[in-house]
């Protein structure tokens, strides 16, 4: 099979294109013929410095595609299905093998393009609002990086699980603009404003009731102070890629508190708890009612551009590539 590889970490020209082994089909795994993958943010972060857990190695979570072989011990999905799965690598290639536990059913109306953006995004949203967060109806939320694919997420499902106010982060007013067909209430362009004297205005000097946040750093320490008392914080990533640890101690001052959220424990600590989560929020894209949105579709040839173009942080939800 053709896979976008590398030999040693570092910048998107890394990436070489080349030809490697087919991945093995073990007795409770299904092979899938990849349709779309779903560039994650962690992806990025390892091929800058992760590990290489293979030589020549194959980053990647997360695929859209169709099942093409079964292992013996497989009973709940089918040659010919098409799927979502989630691995802990391997995703940008032609083809993957992950566990039947890995593999999530979607309707043979859905795109595997649609299927690439759902279970980490729309699962991490969805943990970061409720399981970890817990959002109420009538509360008020900030969603830092609203443009990303979990951002986006998490304003369609604050906003259908009652939100009275969304907020959102982004680097530019057009996307900001965008932003509002999915239930954003209010834009804070964080490039030139500062985001929680923004939010204290916006909500009459409260604060909002949870920030999620996949950012960090900085971005984290503008998250606490803009709190209201006894507010909440889900803490997703450290997309800003900063060194220094932030300074969090300003959360005591308002009896806050900072939830740690990693979909990828939770899937393999409470598998039965996730699944049901991301089924349901499978079944809620394929009805109409949640909105899977792609920016860039690149061919897996050119992941380095597509990795290159999700740095330049100018994407409006999902990067895809295509073998």
């Amino acid at each position: 099979m053709k896979a976008a590889v590398y030999y040693s970490t570092g910048g998107p020209e890394v990436f070489r294109y080349e030809e490697v082994a087919d991945p093995i089909i073990r007795d409770n795994s299904v092979l899938i013929q990849v349709g779309a993958v779903g560039i994650q943010g962690g992806d990025v972060l390892n091929r800058q410095g992760g590990a290489l857990a293979s030589n020549p190695h194959i980053v990647g979570y997360q695929v859209g595609g169709v099942v093409i072989a079964t292992g013996p011990k497989v009973t709940t999905l089918q040659v010919g299905q098409k799927v979502a799965a989630t691995m802990a690598f391997g995703s940008h290639a032609e083809l993957v093998s992950v566990p039947e536990t890995s593999a999530f059913a979607v309707p043979d109306s859905m795109s595997v393009n649609d299927a690439a953006g759902i279970p980490i995004e729309f699962g991490t949203a969805d943990d970061c609002l409720f399981e970890f967060g817990g959002l109420q109806s009538g509360e008020t939320v900030l969603i830092q990086a609203g443009a990303s694919g979990v951002g986006l997420a998490a304003i369609q499902l604050a906003k259908q699980a009652g939100a009275s106010m969304v907020l959102a982060t982004a680097s530019s007013d057009e996307r900001l603009d965008r932003l509002h067909e999915y239930g954003l209430d209010h834009g804070i362009n964080y490039s030139n404003t500062d985001v929680a004297a923004q939010v204290m205005r916006l909500t009459d000097g409260k604060g909002v009731n949870l920030v999620v946040d996949s950012v960090g750093g900085k971005t984290l320490e503008g998250s606490i102070a803009s709190l209201a008392y006894r507010g909440r914080v889900s803490w997703v990533g450290r997309a800003g890629r900063e060194e220094k640890a932030p300074e969090i101690w300003p959360i005591m001052m308002k009896n806050g508190s900072i939830n740690g959220v990693f979909l990828g424990a939770e899937l393999a600590v409470n598998p039965v708890r996730t699944r049901t989560m991301i089924e349901g929020l499978i079944a809620r894209i394929a009805a109409g009612q949640l909105s899977v949105v792609t920016d860039k579709v690149f061919p897996l040839a050119e992941a380095e551009a597509a990795h290159r173009y999700i740095e330049s942080r100018q994407a409006f939800g999902r990067v895809l590539l295509v073998p």
